[in-house]
């Protein structure tokens, strides 16, 4: 009996010894698995860690090769943009950069670079030749934006040639000079051949539509006036003239016309007299006359002028708005009312 009594006291603490050895055991698993985790936490951030922070070179006015070199020292990678300049000397320098100099930035970051490409023209060109109207708007479009044009043309002088008026006679500097600063180009510019005369066309009588194609050929400035037509006046015709028909006179020469207007007009044509002021011009301009409504345009006349007071006859569109150009450059516009 006590035999018996002794066995399962002895079980019962065999059985106590394995739950408590069982807890011992889970504590231990649950331990190494957080410190497993912590371990691996740990790796993991410390791999994956972001690149180290650097400071940005000062590479504005250094020569592109020498920028490249020192940002490739910090691990930092260019994006190069070009840009002309005004000064011959800025070619392949850095003008400027972004980030700043100092500026503190990750390893492997693109720093922004703006490159001098030098000077749009480094030499003088042969305008021999050209047409001076051609080659004014061609330097204006070539240094657009520039702070210090490379080339200006001085006032040009005139003489009468038998060239086309306009065409350019003789330059200086030459051909083929070199550019280092700002050149002023002085150019001789042909009159026409002064020497010939017109004779002067018969347009009274003619109506309005007749007398814009007449325009478009005659070698003469008319300044119209217009009037309203009263009693049995007839409407839209050149009511007069200033000089008669058949007089000879210098080419361009100015004259008067007067024109009579509709008592009232169509609704939707509407017969009129574009104005506007110009600067004297010292030969006689192609000029181009056109109507403009929902984008659509035409032309009305094309003619030569030599400024000043611009007077033409058109008709028009109700509401369109008229615009006049000297070679392809819109110099005044008007609404047509």
């Amino acid at each position: 009996m006590k035999l018996i009594e002794k066995i399962k006291t002895n079980g019962e603490e065999i059985l106590s010894d394995l739950n408590h050895g069982k807890k011992s055991f889970l504590v231990v698993v649950i331990f190494t698995l957080i410190l497993m985790f912590l371990i691996c936490w740990i790796t993991f951030f410390a791999t994956v860690r972001g690149p180290e922070q650097v400071m940005v070179p000062d590479v504005e006015g250094k020569e592109l090769t020498t920028a490249l070199l020192e940002l490739q020292a910090k691990e930092l990678y260019p994006k190069i943009q070009l840009k002309y300049t005004d000064n011959p000397d800025d070619a392949g320098k850095i003008l400027n950069q972004n980030p700043e100099s100092g500026s503190i930035v990750k390893a492997g970051r693109r720093i922004s670079l703006t490159v001098s490409r030098g000077v749009i023209l480094d030499h003088v060109e042969n305008y021999i030749g050209q047409n001076f109207d051609d080659v004014k708007i061609n330097l204006q479009t070539m240094f657009t934006g520039s702070t210090r044009p490379l080339i200006v043309l001085a006032e040009p002088s005139y003489k009468a040639d038998q060239s086309d008026a306009g065409t350019i006679l003789a330059q200086e500097p030459p051909e083929g000079t070199i550019i280092s600063n700002p050149v002023t180009v002085k150019l001789i510019v042909s009159r026409g051949p002064t020497y010939e005369n017109t004779k002067i066309p018969n347009i009274t009588g003619l109506t309005v539509e007749k007398l814009i194609q007449t325009l478009s050929t005659a070698k003469v400035v008319f300044d119209f006036t217009t009037h309203v037509a009263v009693g049995d006046e007839k409407e839209g015709i050149v009511t007069g003239q200033d000089t008669s028909e058949s007089q000879y006179v210098p080419n361009y020469s100015r004259t008067g016309a007067e024109i009579s207007l509709p008592q009232k007009q169509d609704d939707g044509k509407i017969m009129g007299l574009f104005v506007a002021q110009l600067p004297v011009y010292p030969y006689a301009v192609e000029m181009t006359l056109e109507s403009s409504k929902n984008g659509i345009r035409d032309t009305i006349v094309t003619l030569r002028h030599t400024g000043g007071n611009v007077t033409i006859p058109y008709i028009a569109e109700k509401e369109s708005e008229l615009i006049l150009s000297i070679a392809g450059r819109v110099v005044a516009r008007q609404t047509v009312e």
